[in-house]
């Protein structure tokens, strides 16, 4: 199927061009498919905690190491990313990432020891990172510029996904067997099975991203312009030779992006790259992310079973799945910038009465001898609509804007080293409020949320200042706008 703009003005602006939507769809959802992995991965461990704390003999520190170590290891990934991206191609790329989920899937599930689990939580956690720097670079690539945010956001929508997918499954698995800790199939723990489902999408991902091709800005990138021509034509349904020289004149002069090009004067680099950074570390630090890894762990602190904190976390997973769809309908009508306000000014309410709730409610005696909040009755129905309206907003704007404008935003001759930057800076946002909410958590709930209500309120102000819009321009126009040197 094809679609196409309204017809060319005359001294207007150029009308977009027509494109094969079913083509690009499915290129971009390929691509996306790593996302779905790195949902998936993610956040299997949040049905897994309490199974490999007591399999293990692990305390809380302990364990929120085996959590976060992941994103050490997403860190590391990323930082590679771009550079493996540039030597030998996006697409090779995905198929590394396919390879790093399934083994990992496989380690995770039967480690001997806490060492070895760490080792490959560290390895699927690369696989994240890979795949959270190629996705969003070979979407933005490939997709046409009014169709570009929609399809960037399938990223988000396959991370959501697989976070839904495996809380789905966990679920599932948890009643089946009677216990996470609990033989299933097999005679193997369910806990264990939560990590092997992984080696389904793996595979799936690798067939699929073994057939597609690969990124035309690669291709022009190598000398490779009758490639690259193909590819953008069997997108869009007119000649492509101009598209060619206008990628190759984004690209003349320069060489394979590498860290060392994205210095600058401010700060030791480009305002560009400083944007995104922070755009990374902002999704983070407003808390998201705590959420997902945490929620079973959050709900039972607060007097709920483990089966309703199962199920709770499931719904909420569920609300983040139906507003990122609200993201894709409109973050090419209405804007990115506009998106990430509307977000952070909700999540800022939402925080603050979580923030509240918890700040108030009694206080009882836990298992280790300190003391916690209880919600019961209606205060509990509050905390959970208050709980699943944040990642509402988050869903709606950081959650897919951010991976949109990471894809987009870099100057071509730049976008691979940048956005491997940020995704990295990304990772490690992710690592510290990772490993440092569980600690802050038993001191105080309403600290811990204090603090993510006063990063959504910064956030604000950040977006106003400095987030520039890239709303239905073509990559070569944002490279020109923003006037990086060559080198």
């Amino acid at each position: 199927m094809a679609h196409g703009g309204p017809p060319p003005s005359t001294g207007g602006p150029k009308a977009p061009e027509s494109y094969r939507t079913g083509r690009v769809v499915g290129l971009a959802s390929t691509a996306a498919l790593g996302g779905f992995l790195f949902g998936f991965d993610s956040a299997v461990i949040n049905g897994a905690n309490s199974a490999i704390a007591s399999t293990f003999g692990l305390n809380s520190g302990l364990m929120a190491l085996v959590v976060s170590i992941a994103l050490i290891g997403s860190a590391i990934g990323a930082w590679f990313a771009g550079r493996l991206a540039d030597s030998f191609g996006r697409r090779r790329v995905m198929l590394i990432a396919a390879v790093l989920f399934a083994v990992s899937a496989i380690g995770t599930a039967f480690p001997p020891n806490v060492e070895i689990l760490m080792m490959w939580r560290l390895v699927g956690g690369a696989g994240i990172g890979v795949a959270s720097v190629v996705a969003p670079m070979y979407i933005a690539e490939i997709a046409p510029a009014q169709l570009r945010g929609r399809l960037g956001s399938l990223q988000q929508l396959a991370i959501v996904l697989g976070i839904f997918t495996t809380g789905l499954t966990n679920y599932l698995i948890v009643n089946a067997a009677g216990s996470s800790t609990s033989p299933w199939l097999l005679g193997i723990e369910a806990w264990r099975w939560m990590f092997l489902l992984m080696l389904v999408p793996a595979s799936i991902y690798f067939g699929l991203a073994w057939r597609i091709p690969e990124s035309p800005r690669y291709l022009v990138e190598e000398g490779r312009l009758d490639e690259a021509r193909a590819v953008l034509e069997s997108v869009f349904t007119t000649d492509q030779s101009q598209k060619v020289l206008d990628i190759q004149r984004s690209l003349d002069g320069t060489h394979r992006s590498t860290f060392g090009d994205l210095r600058g004067n401010r700060f030791g680099l480009l305002p560009i790259v400083w944007v995104g950074i922070l755009l990374s570390a902002f999704q983070q630090f407003v808390g998201i992310n705590a959420v997902f890894y945490y929620s079973n762990l959050i709900w039972e602190s607060v007097g709920f079973g483990e089966d309703q904190a199962f199920l709770t976390s499931m719904i909420t997973n569920g609300v983040n799945v139906a507003t990122t769809l609200v993201a894709i309908a409109l973050i090419d009508r209405i804007g990115r910038k506009r998106l990430l306000l509307i977000g952070s000014s909700g999540m800022v309410v939402m925080l603050g009465m979580l923030t509240y709730l918890f700040g108030t409610a009694p206080q009882v005696a836990n298992e280790s001898g300190g003391m916690e909040p209880s919600l019961t009755g209606a205060i509990s129905a509050v905390a959970v609509v208050s709980f699943n309206l944040y990642v509402v907003f988050f869903g709606m704007s950081w959650g897919p804007v951010v991976w949109v404008l990471l894809g987009e935003m870099f100057p071509n001759r730049i976008r691979a080293a940048a956005l491997a930057l940020a995704a990295t800076a990304q990772w490690m946002a992710n690592f510290l409020v990772s490993t440092a909410f569980p600690p802050l958590a038993e001191v105080s709930l309403t600290m811990a949320y204090g603090i993510f209500t006063a990063f959504a309120i910064a956030s604000i102000f950040f977006v106003r200042s400095k987030v520039p819009e890239t709303t239905g321009r073509t990559l070569e126009e944002i490279s020109e706008d923003a006037a990086v040197p060559s080198r």
